[in-house]
């Protein structure tokens, strides 16, 4: 797949006299433009139909609840938090880490990687856990235990998952796919997800 004006960065080394200027690279990265290659909106929407795959998943093969038993305010609770929550952060934290480390070489996926699983996984996941419990109505002190309880499984299970796909996502698919990539790839994450933050 090549990378031009459409992809996100210069290319391999390329200059053309449509790049963007200095002055527009500095703009924010979250400002939502109509030049350079920004997120689409299609490609946040999605996160939400994909965080209710996750659950349904979830609850039908894992947990085994059968179609009667399934917890249909769980599963639009879950799209809430996919629409509201993880489409709008993961977007623009694509946004934000193509305009700090722009290029699409090597070296540069691999910076991507430590930056995104060093510094933002983390902090994303602990917010996904304290989100997902609130919404389950569950008070401060019960949903600190509960973080505190799933946090570390679940940072070594996205360590198990992720690194090789954020890799291949940053080297060879364009910022404007990536977030549809990473949330194809994430209905078995989010399955896990759900699993795991749902389960008292």
């Amino acid at each position: 797949m090549g990378f031009g004006a459409m992809g996100f960065g210069a290319g391999r080394g390329s200059c053309s006299w449509n790049s963007p200027t200095r002055a527009e690279q500095a703009q924010a990265p979250w400002a939502g433009g109509t030049r350079g290659p920004g997120l689409p909106e299609w490609a946040v929407l999605v996160a939400g139909p994909l965080m209710g795959a996750g659950d349904v998943i979830a609850q039908q093969l894992v947990e085994q609840r059968g179609l009667h038993g399934h917890q249909c305010p769980r599963t639009l609770k879950m799209m809430g938090i996919g629409f509201c929550f993880v489409g709008p952060v993961v977007g623009s934290w694509y946004r934000i880490l193509d305009w700090l480390i722009p290029g699409n070489t090597k070296a540069v996926a691999v910076k991507k990687v430590i930056l995104d699983q060093g510094g933002f996984a983390p902090c994303f996941l602990g917010c996904f856990l304290a989100v997902t419990g609130a919404t389950n109505g569950l008070s401060l002190h019960e949903n600190w235990a509960k973080i505190q309880q799933d946090y570390m499984d679940a940072l070594v299970t996205n360590y198990c998952i992720w690194p090789p796909v954020q890799i291949a996502n940053f080297y060879f698919v364009p910022l404007q796919h990536r977030l549809a990539v990473v949330q194809c790839v994430a209905i078995v994450w989010n399955c896990y997800l759900s699993w795991k933050a749902n389960r008292m």
